[in-house]
């Protein structure tokens, strides 16, 4: 019997995975299909287990969906069945709803986490605030052990932590010719160590699972914090990869020695490697994330101000605002409205609404000018008389004396140290511009919203 406790099944699963993603779209994979778990593979059969409270209606309603998409991986004659998540029996092994196909102890109890196959290092935005942590795991993913051990990576939710983790484990699966790789959460852990504390011949096994892995990922090792049993089995797993040489990545909201639940010894070994942090994203990287989650969900956007406007009002994580943009297009599908801008502020003013607030910094200007124009910011400050930078510049310079109080010796210094002059000419020309040039007025209008809320990249 094939288990997918077994290393080889899960790069199988994860394909089930990006063919369910494909056909029901990222919204409703996320909210009825993510929390799937596989927890038996016979050759013919694939048992899912799914919580309690959702399972009768993916069985219903997705259950051809999933037997259509095990198919075209593991083949025709595949069956899929759907389980419910029991509580934990005396035996130590879940309780089945579906009669007759109760999985067995092994591979009910010992399962990977299932890697979200969307979670790679080509889909991960990269800025200034993740630049360091985005290498740091990309070298960790091609040279395990070798690079960074451990890596630590802390941030506070919704930055990116998850999908470095989850990046670096598929990168080492799909490229590390046969390399175990094991992720899983600090609650996983946790669940999965007191089940085989119950169960017959499950410590060993456990032990295997973790003690065997050539990479172990383990998201959010602040939970760890006052489960002192855990805390000692994780502390002895530690010591067993490490000394082996091979790779350890760790994910926190905090800093190591501001565990201050655990032990000394664990802070110890987590401050030993390398330890990086995601900072909030900047205007321009919230808005390069935007544009890839719309082009991978074929989002129907054609007024870039729509995806600027989410950029310029969801400020803290890429949680928030990729679900800001998940909440418009539910809008869009439900009510049939186009996307534009005026449903966009329908929508954003429910969840995150505009914030009075400080003048923009001629840095915040610069940035927003920038990313809509896509070109660098050190353009707008360099001699370049290209029109490409020429006319973004202008507009910028046109902004900086509209919506700061900076003087005109200012704001010609901080575009390259240009004069009072040419501060002018170039507010001058703007004002004629927009006057018959109708991009040229949604370009400075777009700009002026977004800016009129006063999002700074914290660099003025």
């Amino acid at each position: 019997m094939q288990l997918p406790a077994q290393p080889e099944f899960t790069p199988a699963w994860n394909r089930i995975r990006s063919e369910l993603l494909r056909i029901v779209g990222e919204s409703t994979f996320e909210i009825w299909l993510a929390a799937l778990r596989p927890t038996m593979w016979d050759g013919s059969r694939l048992v899912l287990e799914a919580p309690p409270q959702i399972q009768p209606w993916v069985a219903k309603r997705y259950g051809a969906v999933l037997e259509r998409c095990a198919q075209a991986v593991l083949g025709a004659g595949a069956q899929v069945i759907c389980t419910a998540v029991s509580p934990i029996t005396t035996s130590g092994a879940p309780a089945t709803t579906h009669a007759g196909q109760q999985p067995t102890e092994s591979s009910a109890t010992l399962l990977d986490q299932p890697l979200n196959p969307r979670y790679t290092f080509e889909q991960f935005v990269i800025g200034d605030g993740n630049r360091l942590a985005h290498a740091a795991a990309l070298a960790v993913a091609e040279l395990p052990g070798q690079a960074y051990n451990p890596l630590f990576i802390h941030a506070a939710p919704g930055r990116g932590k998850t999908h470095l983790l989850q990046a670096i484990a598929n990168y080492a699966q799909e490229y590390g010719g046969g390399t175990r790789v094991r992720y899983t959460t600090v609650e996983g852990f946790t669940n999965q160590f007191i089940t085989s504390l119950s169960a017959r011949a499950s410590a060993e096994a456990f032990k295997r699972l973790y003690r065997d892995a050539d990479v172990l990922l383990i998201d959010d090792v602040q939970f760890l914090a006052s489960k002192a049993r855990t805390e000692e089995e994780f502390f002895h797993t530690f010591n067993a990869i490490y000394e082996n040489g091979r790779q350890l990545v760790f994910s926190c909201d905090r800093l190591p020695r501001q565990l201050v639940g655990l032990q000394e010894r664990l802070r110890e070994r987590f401050e030993s490697g390398l330890v990086v942090q995601i900072d909030a994203p900047d205007l321009r990287t919230r808005l390069a994330i935007l544009k890839k989650r719309a082009a991978l969900d074929r989002v129907p956007i054609t007024d870039s101000r729509v995806l600027e406007l989410i950029a310029s009002r969801v400020t803290d994580n890429v949680r928030s605002l990729e679900g800001a943009l998940i909440r418009l297009v539910a809008h869009h599908s439900l009510t049939r409205r186009q996307i534009d801008l005026a449903l966009a502020r329908e929508v954003l003013d429910q969840i995150h609404p505009a914030q009075p607030s400080a003048k923009p910094s001629l840095a915040s200007i610069q940035t927003a000018v920038a990313a809509h124009f896509e070109i660098a910011e050190e353009a707008l400050r360099s001699a370049s008389r290209a029109s490409r930078v020429a006319w973004p510049r202008q507009l910028a310079i046109h902004l900086a004396r509209d919506l700061t109080d900076a003087s005109l010796a200012q704001i010609g210094a901080a575009f390259g140290g240009r004069n009072h002059a040419t501060v002018l000419y170039a507010c001058r020309r703007v004002s004629e511009r927009v006057l018959i040039d109708p991009q040229a007025a949604a370009d400075l209008q777009a700009l002026s919203e977004l800016l009129s809320h006063g999002q700074d990249d914290h660099r003025s």
